[in-house]
């Protein structure tokens, strides 16, 4: 008689939690490989995502505001002297380099580099997720990020700003703290908050995973000091230390308070926060669902999502923009939670995000553009009444102008918010000459004394920082300027003499 065949082994299932940081049982793929595979992909995603970025040749005032910037820098200015802004200097860098290359009349090379900006980012994050929970996770990790990076309105998703050049930093800081690679977590750190300030959250999910490693953590924490503390004092050093603390740290007590258009304000919150909740929706039910299931999680991107939502709250004006660094940690998470659940649900993730994507780029390619139509044509009749050589200051929020019409603003305060403290439709008690930045008004009063504009364009339009509201504008239009025309809603004054 034959004997019998012996049973099949019998397939054990292990459920890998998403706070269990080790590598699968099954070998993975050759790294070379693996990112051989997976590079192009995410490449090309990358690029697919962000084509709505090249439809209008600016999405926001932020990009117009660095646009000028970099201008102004490049014939001469001082970051933080004859040019300022409360933001760090390392994208005006960026923008100063970029017309520097490719010149200042376009900003697809900044679309290009947002576009290397978000594929950075995946990158960063597939790395994490692979190192965590296996190759699948990898891939899945890269691709989620860049689905949903960009479910917000268009104007704060596809502009070449701040919060999407910072994100990379913040992932790199995340993965390379994950390796035990302190120094370089230090500078990835240190490269988010030269970037925006709020890149500083990255530092909380550093910080623990320094702590929850075996030994030698006053010499880790050194070199994740060193890392962080060397590129911000090479930067202040470059732009005077006095400077830097002011435009970048102490100079915005008035703007980051809660005072004026609650109402406005909360409403805004709460919009970007359904449309950020709309895009990961392919996201969030597998974190609820593992949180019911298994009570757990990683604790280091819980506390990385825990301090980027501190960020986003900080100042309190809940711009669409400042959701984007809300979005690693989310993928993370679910990517985490993803390896424990059965497979079809990680293709329910991804078509679901796929879907959302769809939608947020439909209307990133049809949505009209009503501000940026205003905006250029106040340029092009800026750009008819003055000469090459003019300078002119326009009173708005609407820093672009300058850059599209091709002249030099006549102060260094390029928008009414700085004087004013108007920022995002704020109109409530805390708007006026005294709430602007602390010494601004002598030292615009000394400008326009100094070089007095050949044109000036109030573009205020109703709004709380109109000169009949603030004296020392009022005076000197009374004085020495007389209105000329009205465009599209902005009165036009020109000098008497």
């Amino acid at each position: 008689m034959l004997a019998e065949p012996p049973p099949p082994p019998r397939t054990v299932t292990t459920r890998v939690l998403p706070d269990q940081r080790r590598r699968p049982a099954d070998p993975p793929a050759p790294s070379e490989r693996y990112w051989r595979r997976l590079l192009p992909v995410l490449a090309t995603l990358a690029l697919l995502t962000r084509i709505p970025s090249f439809r209008h040749p600016l999405w926001n005032p932020d990009e117009g505001y660095l646009a000028v910037q970099a201008k102004l820098l490049a014939g001469g200015g001082e970051l933080y002297a004859t040019v300022v802004d409360r933001k760090p200097p390392l994208l005006p860098w960026l923008y100063e380099a970029a017309f520097a290359l490719c010149g200042d009349g376009s900003l697809g090379p900044l679309r290009l580099a947002a576009v290397a900006a978000q594929l950075l980012t995946a990158l960063a994050l597939a790395a994490t997720a692979r190192r965590r929970w296996g190759d699948r996770a990898g891939r899945a990790a890269g691709v989620l990020h860049l689905l949903v990076s960009v479910g917000l309105n268009p104007e704060d998703a596809q502009a070449a700003t701040f919060e999407v050049f910072m994100l990379p930093f913040t992932a790199a800081a995340v993965c390379c703290a994950d390796r035990g690679n302190w120094t370089r977590a230090g500078l990835a750190v240190a490269g988010a908050c030269l970037t925006k300030q709020t890149g500083g959250a990255a530092l909380a999910p550093v910080l623990w995973l320094l702590w929850q490693q075996p030994g030698k953590r006053r010499i880790s924490l050194l070199r994740t000091a060193v890392g962080v503390v060397t590129p911000i004092a090479v930067a202040a050093l470059l732009t005077g230390p006095s400077r830097f603390l002011f435009w970048t740290v102490t100079g915005s007590g008035a703007y980051a308070t809660f005072a004026g258009s609650e109402l406005h304000v909360l409403t805004r919150g709460l919009a970007n926060t359904a449309l950020l909740a709309a895009s990961c929706a392919g996201l969030l039910p597998p974190v609820v669902r593992v949180l019911r299931i298994a009570r757990t999680g990683a604790a280091d991107l819980w506390l990385w999502l825990i301090a980027s939502a501190g960020a986003v709250l900080l100042g309190f004006h809940f711009f669409g923009h400042y959701y984007l660094q809300l979005i690693p940690p989310l993928v993370l998470l679910a990517t985490g939670a993803l390896q424990i659940l059965p497979p079809y649900r990680l293709t329910s993730a991804l078509l679901t995000s796929a879907c959302a994507c769809a939608l947020f780029l439909l209307w990133g390619l049809l949505a009209p553009r009503p501000d940026l139509v205003h905006t250029e044509r106040l340029a092009g009749a800026v750009a008819a009444r003055t000469g090459s050589a003019d300078r002119v200051l326009v009173w708005g929020i609407h820093p672009e102008t300058y850059w599209l019409a091709g002249r030099a603003p006549a102060s260094r305060f390029l928008t009414a918010g700085l004087l004013t403290n108007y920022s995002g439709g704020r109109d409530g008690p805390q708007v006026g000459e005294k709430y602007g930045v602390a010494g601004a008004w002598p030292t615009f009063r000394a400008e326009l004394a100094d070089r007095p504009p050949a044109l000036i364009v109030d573009d205020s339009r109703g709004k709380p920082f109109a000169p009949d509201r603030l004296p020392t504008l009022r005076r000197l239009l009374g004085a020495r300027y007389e209105r000329s025309a009205v465009v599209d809603g902005a009165v036009f004054y020109v000098r008497t003499g």
